[in-house]
């Protein structure tokens, strides 16, 4: 009998990994690489057999920086060969505007206007490529879009010509006649001491101020919101109730460490079920239908091996979470609790939902019980054991 938490796209599992996660060689500032590097062809190989239903990539990920458009065509071609062989996607693509020493000072924020032409000149060329490869989501990581000392630019500039890049880059991708998505990603800080809009939250703002903002949204990173000590699934919500999560970056991080990008669901698994359970849909809201990409790799100990050993472990965490939150979602002890907290047995939330005359005076109108409503207890610790009975699988 089939496992059901092996992944598969045939039963609807819309997995994918980027070239540069399991592609990782493992090496790291102290120490070198410890794998081989695979060719792009052989990652997309491996991960079909290891059950995902897509591939992601920067630019330079599939093509070397400076490679002579001749030998680019060349690489496209064998790339997308091994797609059409294996039955893998490329939902999404986006840019290295961070590796390139001409990005020290950063790429859409850097004060030079000849360097932000130079990343804009590059998005454009990894947009086109991306376009090519079926891609109809772009994310845009700020890598370097920060400073170590304020004393460099003021911010206010470098938000300026920031939002002047996407604004050029919406225009230039609506005049070509495409239907793409931009997500933006966030993080607080490294490579750079402090990053520009550093949370989903700084996004979320941003892409209002955007001249085209109905087609840019965020791709929150579990790793990235949980190094300063903050809630991805809050992150993941808000960005959900405004419709604009475009995209999303699974994985796992210990809070306060480096940016560890490591197996998702491998450290906080209370976090990473809520999450699951908050994309899946199963506390009510509507599920999220994107791509559900892993921007995470192998521990530096593994082969290559080891490597899909990481890659499996991504997916089946992902889908046992998947269904022990259905389950604690279905379980009427859950319902109870949930059903009691939120019961309006005076009708008075829809007087909370719209301010008007007669709302007016029917609130200020409401004898509110002040002890009653402070004595009473919400049974939440037993709500959130319920949770970790289920995530323990004393519960199914």
């Amino acid at each position: 009998m089939p496992d059901p938490y092996d992944p598969s796209p045939s039963a609807g599992d819309r997995f994918t990994f980027g070239l540069w996660t399991v592609g990782n060689p493992g090496a790291d500032p102290f120490g070198s690489q410890v794998r081989p590097s695979v060719p792009p062809p052989d990652l997309v190989a491996g991960l079909a057999k290891a059950g995902a239903w897509g591939v992601n990539l920067h630019d330079n990920d599939l093509v070397p920086f400076g490679t002579p458009a001749a030998e680019q065509e060349r690489i496209l071609a064998e790339f997308q060969k091994a797609l059409a062989d294996h039955g893998l996607v490329v939902p999404m693509a986006t840019t290295n505007l961070f590796s390139h020493p001409i990005f020290r000072d950063g790429a859409f924020t850097a004060s030079n206007p000849e360097v932000r032409a130079f990343a804009l000149q590059k998005a454009m060329r990894s947009i086109e490529m991306g376009v090519q490869l079926g891609a109809g989501t772009i994310v845009f990581w700020g890598g370097r879009e920060g400073v170590e000392t304020d004393a460099a630019r003021d911010c206010r500039d470098a938000l300026g010509w920031y939002r002047e890049c996407m604004n050029f880059l919406c225009a230039w991708t609506k005049n070509q006649g495409w239907d793409l998505k931009f997500a933006l990603e966030a993080k607080p800080n490294e490579p750079r001491g402090d990053m520009y809009l550093a949370t989903t939250g700084h996004m979320l703002h941003f892409i209002e101020t955007l001249d085209h903002a109905e087609m840019c949204g965020v791709n929150p990173e579990v790793a990235h919101e949980n190094m300063p000590g903050l809630s991805m699934v809050h992150a993941v919500g808000q960005a959900m109730e405004v419709g604009k999560l475009f995209h999303i970056d699974l994985n796992a991080q210990r809070i306060g460490r480096y940016d560890q990008d490591l197996r998702f669901g491998s450290e906080d698994l209370k976090g990473a079920f809520f999450l699951v359970r908050m994309l899946e849909g199963t506390c009510g809201h509507a599920a999220y239908t994107g791509p559900l990409h892993f921007d995470a790799h192998a521990y530096r100990t593994e082969d290559v091996e080891g490597v899909w050993d990481f890659a499996r472990g991504c997916m089946r965490s992902y889908k046992i979470l998947a269904a022990r939150a259905k389950a604690f979602d279905a379980d009427t002890e859950v319902l109870d609790i949930l059903a009691a907290n939120h019961a309006d047995a005076r009708n008075i939330a829809p007087t909370l939902a719209d301010f008007n005359s007669n709302n007016l005076a029917t609130l200020e109108a409401l004898e509110l019980d002040v002890d009653a409503l402070a004595s009473k207890g919400h049974r939440y610790e037993r709500l959130d054991q319920l949770a970790m009975e289920y995530l323990m699988g004393v519960r199914t």
